[in-house]
């Protein structure tokens, strides 16, 4: 099957044909991986780290190209796509620093006749599912811990992003890394059950809940584990205190950049009523100063959406909360002047629960607006979702936000300008956003065994 890859922003124009993997590529992939595993295994973490490096320098060196490849294909603004390169680095390096010590055999009993040392050894073969959101970065993110640590990973990202898969499995051939240590491979939904019905010992999954779900349900056949980090929608609590001008920037940074397309951004602004108006005046500030296009375009922040399909759903959602009785306080459209998948900056307010962009996972730069009185009614507010993946919180008030955190259901709260996000910080979420944690030390544990050898005095 061809999988024809198009840019969203220019006019769907088609920029490439790649040959999806076939169920005998799929199965040859997971035998690379499987007789590469011991090996890699027995090196050291000094050994593993250098090929890993090596491989990062040869991305370093197609670091133009790559670029490119993201931006024409998912619609990333080519500045963003650099950056996220450069960024992916520093990454690795992070998670490489900390694999020693998070790695390293510990006592965790001892008496007078013996002690108990609990080790980490790796899983094995590990079938990792990426979506095309942080192309670059999810190879840090997903691949990152679980190489350093001794697994083979065969990497299946999504079809939206088929050519930068052919890309990264061209320079990984390239690269120091032995042949079967990473093995990406191209292909859509099918492929990826195909790779997860595959003899693998863990499954890593970044997507959409439903998806995620689909693939522990498939897994639970054989007791696989499966670490999920699937949807959110994180509310933004602007209370009566917040300095709305301080924290502006990080509230419309967690909406609306890589055009609203990740999934632990902002998604529900729930917005003390004396912060109200001003705060919808710093979103039409923002959008009126925002450029919209070209993500080849080296001054432009937003670009288009990933693909015609992910459009159409946005437009569906905002159309069902106009119908419900919300209102367009800016945006709420295509811009008139872009041929491709382009969605105005958008804030919507009336928002009542029965509407899809609250109640459902919004991809793209809409924002729902409500108010709240009392702290009881913003910590409801918060929770009325399936997800908990991530939250913000803007308040001046310490104790308030220590408060409220502990009551928000999320796996990570961030408060005014200090984000979450980073490589020696677990990640997850709470309810249908997943489970498991990804990066720091939780995320080196997640994709290792944990094996106890007790030992006679």
């Amino acid at each position: 099957m061809k999988i024809v890859s198009t840019n969203p922003g220019r006019n769907y124009e088609v920029i490439g044909e790649i040959e999806a993997a076939s169920e005998a590529d799929v199965a040859e992939a997971v035998a690379k991986a499987r007789k590469a595993q011991p090996a890699w295994a027995g090196m050291s973490l000094k050994e593993r780290c250098d090929k890993i490096r090596g491989f990062l320098k040869v991305c370093e060196d197609n670091l133009e190209e790559i670029a490119q490849t993201m931006s024409k294909e998912m619609g990333k603004p080519i500045s963003s796509s650099r950056d996220s390169i450069t960024q992916t680095f520093s990454e690795f390096e992070d998670y490489m620093q900390q694999a020693e010590a998070a790695l390293a055999p510990s006592v965790v009993f001892e008496n007078d006749t013996e002690k108990h040392i609990q080790t980490f050894e790796p899983r094995g073969v590990i079938a990792a599912i990426t979506p095309w959101n942080f192309p670059f970065n999810n190879i840090s993110f997903q691949i990152g811990q679980p190489l350093i640590a001794g697994n083979t990973v065969v990497m299946k990202p999504s079809e939206e992003i088929a050519l930068f898969t052919q890309l990264i499995a061209g320079l990984v051939v390239k690269s120091d890394l032995p042949e079967g240590v990473l093995v990406p491979i191209v292909g859509d939904g099918a492929v990826g059950e195909m790779l997860v019905r595959q003899d693998v010992d863990m499954i890593l999954f970044t997507g959409s809940t439903k998806t995620g779900q689909r693939i522990t349900e498939i897994a639970s056949e054989r007791s696989i584990p499966v670490l999920t980090e699937m949807g959110g929608s994180a509310p933004g609590i602007v209370f009566e205190d917040a300095d709305v001008a301080r924290t502006i920037d990080m509230l419309t940074m967690a909406r609306f950049d890589n055009t609203g397309q990740y999934c632990d951004g902002l998604k529900r602004a729930i917005v003390h009523k004396s912060q109200y108006e001003e705060v919808l005046k710093a979103i039409k500030d923002y959008a009126s100063k925002t450029k919209i296009g070209d993500q080849l375009e080296d001054d432009t922040k937003l670009g288009p959406l990933v693909a015609k399909r992910q459009l159409e759903k946005l437009e569906e959602q905002v159309a069902d909360a106009l119908e419900k009785g919300a209102e367009v306080v800016v945006g709420g459209k295509q811009p008139e002047d872009l041929q491709g998948a382009y969605y105005e900056v958008t804030a919507l307010t009336n928002i009542t629960p029965e509407m899809r962009v609250w109640h459902e996972e919004v991809f793209g730069p809409v924002l729902p607006v409500v108010t709240f009185e009392t702290e009881e009614e913003a910590v409801r507010l918060a929770n009325d979702t399936e997800y908990g993946l991530g939250a913000y919180i803007f308040t001046e008030d310490k104790e308030k936000y220590q408060r409220v955190a502990r009551q928000i259901q999320a796996g990570n709260i961030a408060h005014n300008n200090a984000w979450y996000f980073s490589p020696k910080t677990p990640f997850g979420g709470y309810k249908n956003s997943g489970n498991g944690r990804s990066q720091g030390n939780a995320g080196f544990h997640e994709v290792c065994q944990i094996k106890v050898i007790s030992e006679e005095k």
